[in-house]
This record gives structure tokens, C-alpha cells and sequence, in this order.
């Protein structure tokens, strides 16, 4: 699990020459671990042929297209529950302390919520609580895989995955229009629970704000 991880994680990052590069060494790493099914490894495997095939510019400008040209398929997971708040900053503060605790250290530039980073930390986790990580972020990337689904983009297959891996069904869902999407999350410390100390990461608890409607039931 730990390999299909970082592995899934790469495949999220910038395709820049490098990533194309190890694209081979990381197909046969994600069989070896076996940690997915076959007809989801060859999803993925038909991304990575993709990407080596295609030229660098093409694949560099769908990447952009894809991730960061609106919110709905952002890979920034508190762009989805914080949005542009005061409260994305200290929740940020939070998270990097927790990875500085797990011994990830950020490159320059790298915020600790996008998806690839979040992934590499869950990969230093125990199976079972890595696992459980994955389910309590899982509303996010479905959210994310339903975004993607909806641009028929190829990089689906790989939000498809983790969801597979979380022991979650990626199913499509209705996505908000993204001017509204700040309203439609609620703002709890998102990730405040993770922790290190000899447990692994406590529940995420990224809740959904309920209706008016779903709270009276």
C-alpha cells in the first residue's frame, strides 16, 4: 500500500521530464504491490503511456488545464473546505507541523494540502491507519473524481484509486457551482486530528455543512 501511495502520488504531481522518466520503474511498482486491481492498474498504466507518448508541452498544458484552472479539481484538499478564509492559514500551520512530526519536510513552495503531499504523508503510516486516512478525506477526493469524471479527464482513474484503497465506491456526484463551493463546506480544523505519536493519524473530521433540511432530520 505504501508504494501504490507514493506511486499514486507522483502520478498527481507536474508531468514535468523527470516524472515522465521513472514512469516505467513506477508501473512495475504498482504491480508488484498489488494493493490495486487489475482493471484499475491498467487505467492507470494507460495514463502513464499517456503521458510518456504525448508531447512534454501537451501534457504539461492539460496538467495546468486540469488542476489549476478552477476550484472543483483542485488538488489544494482546504481549498475545498476552507476555501479563501482566514481559517486556511492556521489549518496550513497545523498540517505542516504534523508532516515535520512524521519527518516529511515541504519542498520550497509546497503547501502541506495538496493532494500529492497528503498522500506521501499517508504513505509513511501504518497500512490499517493510513487506510482509515484515506476514509476520512474520502467525501474530498470523490468530490475531486467527480469534477474530473465531468471534463472526461484521464487523470480520473487516479482520484479512482485512492477511493479503492480508502475501501470507498467512486461514484459520481453532483458538483456544486464553484462560486458557491465556499458556502457548501463547513469550516471545522481540518486535519487537526492527525498525530504521529505512536497511533498514526487521528479522523480528519472534514464535514460536509449541512442543509438546514439534512440538520432537522
Amino acid at each position: 500500500m505504501k508504494v501504490s501511495l507514493r506511486v499514486l502520488a507522483a502520478l498527481l504531481a507536474y508531468p514535468d521530464a523527470e516524472l515522465r522518466g521513472h514512469l516505467p520503474e513506477m508501473m512495475v511498482l504498482l504491480a508488484k504491490d498489488e494493493a490495486l486491481s487489475g482493471s484499475r492498474r491498467g487505467e492507470l498504466e494507460a495514463l502513464a503511456r499517456w503521458l510518456a507518448d504525448t508531447e512534454p508541452l501537451e501534457a504539461e498544458t492539460e496538467y495546468v488545464e486540469t488542476f489549476d484552472r478552477g476550484r472543483s479539481t483542485s488538488l489544494h484538499l482546504f481549498e475545498h473546505v476552507h476555501g479563501d478564509s482566514r481559517e486556511r492559514g492556521p489549518a496550513m500551520i497545523d498540517l505542516a507541523r504534523t508532516y515535520a512530526a512524521a519527518g516529511l519536510m515541504l519542498k520550497e513552495g509546497e503547501l502541506p494540502d495538496y493532494l500529492p503531499v497528503v498522500l506521501e504523508f499517508a504513505s509513511t503510516q501504518p497500512p490499517r491507519e493510513a487506510r482509515a486516512f484515506l476514509g476520512e478525506i474520502a467525501h474530498l477526493v470523490n468530490a475531486i473524481f467527480s469534477a474530473l469524471l465531468a471534463r472526461r479527464s484521464r487523470y480520473a482513474t487516479v482520484l479512482g484509486a485512492l477511493l479503492d484503497m480508502a475501501g470507498e465506491q467512486a461514484r459520481a456526484v453532483e458538483i456544486p457551482a464553484e462560486p458557491a463551493l465556499d458556502e457548501s463546506w463547513a469550516e471545522p480544523p481540518a486535519f487537526d486530528g492527525c498525530s504521529v505519536a505512536g497511533q498514526g493519524p487521528q479522523p480528519v473530521r472534514i464535514v460536509r455543512k449541512m442543509s438546514p433540511k439534512e440538520s432537522a432530520r
